[in-house]
């Protein structure tokens, strides 16, 4: 993992959209708690966060399938892919992630969305209404914060001019989405101060009120 994190690092001047070793090592840990047996991963990048799990759940033979939209990291990820040897367990599939969820079935025990931010609630919606999300399984969402531009747009005066305007649209939509998980009565969801912030989502009561069409009974 480490080879890949320099090797990114290198290529891409926006490198600081992948997730961070120490970020990675949580994954892992968190995925080796878990033991899922099938994961979802919307937002693949250069294929880090795919590389933790494939890592982390050797011994179950998990499945991890990973949504990608951008050409650019979608050649990138399968370079990771081939030279790593991850095809064994990892799916890429191409396209934008609102178009690629609908087309899933079956459950995925643990889900990490990272990808666009005003997407987040839209994904969500969509594999809570679907019921993708397997009775005890979690939800992940990365970069909650945007930079500290969630919580407001004059929590991070370093943040560099060039992106403001990015992370500051960034940080409405995840402001959307906070409220959005909040006002939701199918599930519980909790914002962790760490990392860019971190969501966590899982059904309300192991989702034993949920009927199969993702709604309360």
């Amino acid at each position: 993992m480490n080879e890949l994190w320099d090797w990114t690092c290198s290529q891409f001047e926006d490198a600081d959209k992948m997730s961070s070793p120490l970020q990675g090592a949580t994954m892992k840990f968190l995925a080796s708690l878990l033991k899922p047996k099938r994961i979802l991963e919307i937002g693949c990048y250069t294929g880090y966060s795919a590389m933790a799990w494939h890592e982390a759940t050797g011994p179950l033979q998990t499945e991890i399938t990973t949504l990608e939209l951008d050409p650019k990291m979608i050649a990138a990820s399968r370079r990771t892919f081939d030279k790593y040897h991850l095809n064994d367990r990892v799916t890429l599939i191409e396209g934008p992630a609102g178009d690629s969820i609908p087309r899933l079935t079956g459950h995925f025990d643990l889900v990490f969305v990272d990808a666009n931010k005003d997407g987040y609630q839209d994904y969500v919606a969509k594999i809570l209404d679907r019921r993708l999300l397997s009775p005890g399984g979690l939800i992940l969402c990365d970069n909650i914060f945007a930079r500290g531009m969630t919580i407001s747009t004059d929590a991070n005066p370093q943040l560099p001019d060039k992106v403001r305007p990015y992370w500051t649209a960034n940080g409405k939509a995840l402001d959307r989405f906070n409220r959005f998980c909040k006002a939701d009565p199918r599930v519980d969801s909790v914002l962790l101060p760490v990392f860019d912030g971190l969501t966590l989502i899982k059904w309300k009561d192991g989702g034993a009120g949920v009927n199969g069409n993702g709604f309360i009974n």
